[in-house]
């Protein structure tokens, strides 16, 4: 019985041995490292200690004052530029036109051209000692050839022989005297040429302005409304030339230096609806004359001439035109003519206005025009500048031809 005891005994002190032995084996093994821990946003950042080295500053640019945003302090106040304003546009000066009296006799010497084919070689002519049948031939091939027309030209002619004939001596004073004459007589000095702008019984003056196209007819009527403001008139310009291109805007430019109100209408509207409203304008604003400007016709095409005709009736309905003035190209010579022929037909031409008589040795499509369609040439255009439009004088005409 002892001895189980004591195998119980050394049994338990054994076991107990052996365990002590393995918890203390356990216990030299070293532990895994715990795991990291997660950096704390929210805390504060550790202050350096004694000895730590300082951080190299990153390079940001500096804030001012006014762009830190202070905790719980108000929201920064933007002050905004105000709005440039632009400057306001100055409002053109109107121009001051030439007076128109006496300014063809200021602008003789642009008919230098003519001077020289027509005038100057008459006078080398006449002054031949003999005048035989070849220099008569000679003196009527010149006149022929500056435009003069052949039933003019006989006419002269004929004068001219007759009274050299009986004149005898033949100065250079007293022929030229022989040819002044005998050429007034042809450009005519009892005709009246005033440009109608004034009825008695009414206002406005109403004017509709023709041509071809090329003749500068749109120039020409911006040039004849500074004619009348010249003259004291007030003026409204009708821009019924729809079918060309800024023929509108030109008209307005012109109208706008000497302060003369446009009425137009859209590109490619209507010319007698342009034309109604610009009388109905100027009746409404009261001023002196309405200056209607028409589309360029080509003379060969019937459907547009018959529609300028249609132009011509709806003015009417307000009151009658006062003056048609046909617009030609002295340079164009006998085509002239035929252009002057053609519209004659469809509208009452009252007045010719010949342009370019500066750039043309044919002076003589003056009395040529006149003859062909019994009305007077009233204007005549002799350079490009504003005021080179000029009230035609018989007699200053005349003597710029014949020199002095």
């Amino acid at each position: 019985m002892e001895t189980v005891i004591l195998a119980v005994v050394i049994a338990v002190v054994v076991i107990a041995a052996l365990g002590g032995l393995v918890i203390g084996t356990r216990r030299k093994k070293p532990l895994p490292p715990p795991p990291p821990k997660a950096p704390d946003i929210t805390a504060p950042p550790a202050e350096p200690h004694v000895g730590d080295e300082a951080e190299t500053p990153r390079e940001e640019p500096r804030r001012t004052i006014e762009e830190v945003d202070l905790p719980g302090g108000p929201a920064p106040v933007v002050v905004e530029e105000p709005p440039a304003v632009p400057p306001l546009e100055k409002a053109p000066e109107l121009e001051i036109p030439e007076p128109t009296a006496g300014r063809l006799v200021r602008l003789r010497a642009r008919l230098s051209r003519s001077q020289t084919a027509l005038g100057k070689g008459l006078l080398t002519l006449l002054s031949r000692e003999h005048l035989d049948d070849e220099t008569w031939e000679e003196i009527e091939d010149t006149l022929l050839t500056a435009d003069v027309g052949v039933q003019p030209t006989q006419e002269l002619v004929e004068g001219l022989r007759e009274r050299v004939k009986v004149l005898g001596t033949r100065t250079p004073a007293e022929l030229r005297g022989l040819l002044r004459d005998e050429l007034l007589k042809l450009v005519g000095t009892d005709i009246d040429r005033t440009v109608k702008t004034e009825p008695a019984d009414r206002k406005p003056g109403i004017v509709m302005v023709v041509g071809v196209n090329g003749t500068g007819k749109t120039t020409t009527t911006g040039k004849l409304a500074r004619v009348l403001v010249a003259d004291g008139r007030t003026v409204v310009l009708g821009a019924a030339d729809t079918f060309r291109a800024a023929a509108a805007d030109q008209l307005q430019t012109w109208g706008e230096r000497v302060g003369a109100y446009t009425v137009r209408g859209p590109e490619g509207g209507d010319p007698a609806s342009v034309a109604f409203d610009a009388v109905k304008e100027g009746k409404e604003m009261g001023v002196d004359v309405v200056l209607i400007d028409t589309a360029g016709r080509l003379h060969t095409k019937t459907g547009l001439m018959d529609e300028l005709g249609k132009v011509k009736r709806v003015v009417e309905k307000h009151a009658p035109l006062d003056e048609v003035l046909l617009v030609l190209d002295a340079t164009t010579g006998q085509n002239g003519l035929v252009q002057a022929r053609v519209f004659a037909e469809v509208v009452d031409i009252t007045g010719i206005v010949l342009t370019k008589l500066d750039g043309t040795a044919k002076g003589g499509i003056v009395i040529a025009v006149q003859r062909e369609l019994g009305v007077p040439v009233k204007l005549v255009g002799l350079g490009e500048g504003a005021d080179d439009l000029a009230p035609f004088e018989p007699e200053a005409f005349v003597d710029a031809l014949i020199g002095d």
